[in-house]
């Protein structure tokens, strides 16, 4: 075990040599930055430890949402390291990513309530930007929204600034137009922009699928011009679909001029996708409906995208694939029974998976949603940490992790 000074910081490592101030291991405790040695290209540049089989494992995946199936423990690691990072309180970086030192600002985010800023106003943006002003007070200071209509933002500036508690005019969020050169001046971006939707009635069954081709570039031109900003917040996901554009961001992000890659956009685990928290909320609707799923509202779980992939189990105590497999085909097909209707299922999308899921993600909570998993963008159960992202890691039965191997293959094929 080695150890080394960076700027008045402690970190261990596995790794000698590094070109860094050397130092000695603390007679007690263990530092709380664990040196790693990855490829960037595919990885988060920081996280937050808590096995120690991640440490050492040749790549992030779906095998770390359940650790047993990472390679053993090192025997290199100490008693001391073993310990810290059990309890949390150890942060995996990533030496060889280009902006790992701006990796570790990024655990330590501006104290006290977040500006966010707003992309598209539409039917998923007005309901996003209404619940965030009614219930996110705790953690917002200010909206700031942005559309290519300006009547748009006019029209939900004014409908925002009409809506207060009387005589407590200042407890909701302020809401205000931003212009685009102001985008990332702010510490959350939420890209709800899209292209285009299939019309209510169309014969396309995988709309989210639809709207890849139209939303990529969209997203991919936002993420360049976060990488111009410089930006250090949060690049939040809401459009379809989440989990591949979520990628497409990243990977134009970290591009030069010339096309190649070079690390200096986002960081991977800047980059979170919102689609998966309706998907579980609808999973709970139809458990209290059948009592045959109501296992899932106290040992359920969802994995994966927002659409064809979704991997909703039952129960990871008493996981049983044929109940599972029926419960996540009516969750994945629930949005067409209200196009079926007559109308666009996004309103539940805009609370359940956005405005919801963000606000945990302000409070450091528990929450649903894509982080990266080497090469994908998979929808877990996450939270950010003063150490880092940490992603929920459980015994999974065989049956149910073959489900997530599945759709990490099917995620992979799509970009």
């Amino acid at each position: 075990m080695y150890c080394y000074d960076i700027s008045g910081h402690l970190a261990a490592s596995l790794l000698p040599g590094l070109p860094l101030e050397p130092a000695q291991l603390p007679a007690c405790g263990f530092p709380p930055l664990f040196l790693t040695d990855r490829d960037p290209h595919i990885d988060r540049a920081a996280w937050r430890a808590t096995d120690p089989r991640q440490l050492t494992a040749p790549r992030e995946g779906t095998a770390w949402l359940d650790a047993d199936r990472l390679p053993p423990v090192s025997s290199d690691l100490t008693p001391a390291a073993l310990e810290a990072i059990r309890a949390g309180e150890v942060t995996a970086v990533n030496i060889r990513h280009p902006r790992w030192r701006d990796a570790l600002d990024f655990l330590r985010p501006r104290a006290g309530k977040k500006r966010v800023h707003l992309l598209a106003v539409g039917d998923v943006g007005g309901t996003l930007l209404t619940a965030l002003k009614l219930i996110g007070g705790d953690v917002i200071s200010s909206i700031g929204i942005c559309d290519l209509n300006q009547n748009t933002v006019a029209r939900w500036t004014a409908e925002m600034g009409q809506i207060s508690w009387p005589w407590d005019y200042g407890a909701l969020p302020e809401v205000e137009p931003v212009e685009p050169a102001r985008l990332f001046d702010c510490d959350v971006f939420l890209f709800a922009a899209t292209k285009s939707i299939p019309a209510v009635g169309s014969d396309v069954r995988d709309v989210r699928m639809a709207q890849f081709a139209a939303n990529r570039p969209l997203v991919e031109s936002f993420a360049r011009q976060a990488r111009e900003a410089n930006f250090r917040g949060l690049f939040a996901v809401m459009s379809d679909p989440v989990d591949p554009l979520c990628k497409a961001a990243f990977l134009a992000s970290n591009q030069d001029t010339s096309g190649q890659w070079d690390g200096q956009g986002l960081l991977a685990e800047q980059i979170q996708g919102f689609g998966l928290g309706v998907m579980n909320a609808r999973a709970a609707w139809f458990a209290k409906q059948d009592p045959r799923f109501a296992d899932f509202l106290t040992e359920g779980r969802s994995f994966g995208p927002h659409g064809r992939g979704l991997v909703i189990a039952n129960s990871v105590v008493h996981y049983d694939d044929t109940l599972s497999r029926e419960l996540t085909e009516l969750v994945e097909t629930a949005n067409l029974r209200i196009r079926d209707l007559g109308f666009k299922p996004y309103v539940a999308p805009a609370v359940s998976s956005g405005a919801m899921q963000l606000l945990l993600t302000l409070r450091g909570d528990w929450h649903c949603g894509s982080v990266c998993l080497g090469d994908v963008w998979f929808g877990v159960r996450n939270r950010y940490t003063p150490h880092g992202l940490e992603t929920e890691s459980l015994s999974l039965p065989d049956a149910l992790f073959a489900r997530l191997a599945e759709t990490e293959t099917l995620l992979r094929e799509i970009l």
